[in-house]
């Protein structure tokens, strides 16, 4: 038996939580199914179905002869139905006197991977933190580009030219990098740093080089911006104040980040002949969230970043969503996947970012100190959103702990992802949100077996 496997008494749970990149199954489901799901694997960081395994977690094991015919005809209907061909690993895995049957792929080198019978609009397929969903077009085009090696961001912009460019912004910027040495701006720099791509002997600027240094930004990249707004309540129905943050990326986060500040209420002390301010939320929550959400937004899909103002949180709407696996379980891990490496790396030699992957580390640590309502971070459907609260931390029993961090991780969650993560049956926690809902606290959403709930913000 794994030396990993969980033992508790005379079950044993597997070792691997449900994620982006694990998805358990009690029982073997339809071809079809196992068909998206791998897909879906192929055009992200790869992962495993693992047959055998209850919503528990627990290792409930698959016959030997379930296993063996399965592994006789599964290879073959995930061959002959993926374009471009996807060979899966299918093995058994034992854990003591069980068996689970796991199908597993790693993340694949010519995306995007589609369905033949569905097509390559309909029949792409990506995963969304544990759920398995058709994909859009604008990340169809993505996966193309992952394909090719390219970002969208180092793409050359036809529409523009050099001229197009403040050079006099680049020059401060290369005297002003930390640890380097001093360079003109010259096209060799320009073209070392991405910023500049020759094309069929003409030189055009990068979609990075208009978003970083660009005089016009917004002429070329429309969206390419932040509206920030301050709504009175916790709902978003009456604005109080908003303003449109635009021009160059240090632009818009010097604008973004003085309209937030002074939304914000400010508590005062007075100390020797001076007076100190202490904002409700940590400056360096704001600052890091504000970072994240410019350097790693999708500059491609054509909508703006949005920043939100309640009563009770400030919320940061980013288009695109992670690059890399998500696991709420692990945001504290420092793990950073790169959307925009040359965004990054700007951003880094100007001073602005200190370490790569310590961003979310810091938020949640400044919340820690301050002893605040944990923020959320939430991957949607092409979207990120991360919630700072401008509350307090409240006591919690450790059921109501569980199920709060549960709804920190995602938008929606289900009466399954409910029973895994308490370990109770369905209808205690059936019972355990109709008295959420009745306290105003959830709202639920759908019918029958599809129900699922969400934070009631309102």
């Amino acid at each position: 038996m794994s030396q990993n496997v969980i033992q508790i008494g005379i079950l044993m749970r597997y070792p691997e939580d449900e994620s982006s990149m694990v998805e358990w199954k009690r029982e073997i489901p339809q071809s079809e199914q196992i068909i998206k799901t791998v897909i879906a694997f192929c055009n992200h960081t790869g992962g495993k179905i693992v047959v055998g395994v209850a919503d528990s977690g627990e290792i409930i094991g698959v016959s030997v002869g379930e296993i063996q015919k399965a592994m006789e005809f599964l290879d073959k209907a995930i061959y002959e139905a993926s374009h471009p061909t996807i060979i899966p690993r299918i093995y058994a895995q034992r854990f003591g006197e069980k068996s689970v049957l796991v199908i597993e792929v790693s993340s694949g080198m010519s995306k995007p991977y589609f369905r033949k019978s569905e097509g390559l609009d309909r029949g792409t397929y990506i995963r969304l933190g544990r759920s398995t969903m058709k994909a859009t077009p604008d990340i169809i085009e993505e996966l193309r580009w992952q394909a090719s090696g390219l970002d969208f961001e180092t793409l050359p912009n036809y529409r523009a030219t050099k001229e197009d460019l403040d050079l006099g912004a680049i020059q401060d910027f290369l005297d002003g990098r930390k640890n380097q040495a001093h360079a003109e701006c010259s096209e060799p720099i320009l073209r070392a740093y991405a910023l500049l791509v020759l094309e069929h002997s003409k030189l055009y600027p990068t979609n990075a080089a208009l978003l970083l240094f660009g005089k016009r930004p917004q002429l070329f990249l429309t969206e390419a911006m932040i509206i920030c707004t301050h709504f009175q309540g916790i709902s978003g129905r009456e604005a109080i104040a908003s303003v449109d943050c635009e021009g160059t990326l240090f632009n818009q986060f010097s604008q973004a980040y003085s309209f937030i500040t002074s939304r914000l209420y400010k508590s005062f002390r007075i100390r020797g002949p001076k007076r100190e301010e202490k904002l409700e939320i940590p400056e360096v929550a704001i600052r890091e969230a504000l970072l994240n959400a410019i350097i790693h937004r999708n500059y491609h899909i054509k909508g703006p970043t949005k920043i939100s103002i309640y009563d009770n949180r400030v919320e940061i709407f980013d288009p695109g969503s992670f690059v890399g696996p998500f696991d709420p379980n692990n945001l504290k891990t420092g793990i950073t996947c790169l959307r925009n490496p040359v965004i990054c790396k700007i951003f880094r030699e100007a001073d602005y970012v200190e370490k790569l992957g310590t961003g979310l580390i810091a938020i949640f640590d400044s919340y820690q100190a301050h002893n605040l309502a944990d923020p959320r971070v939430l991957e949607g459907e092409n979207f990120v959103k991360i919630i700072l609260p401008r509350e307090a931390k409240k006591k919690m029993k450790p059921q109501e702990n569980e199920l709060s961090k549960l709804f920190a991780s995602s938008s929606e969650i289900s009466l399954n992802d409910i029973q895994k993560t308490l370990g109770i049956s369905r209808a205690t926690a059936t019972r355990k949100m109709n008295r959420w809902i009745k306290e105003r606290k959830v709202e639920r959403i759908g019918k029958t077996r599809s129900i699922r709930f969400r934070i009631r913000e309102e």
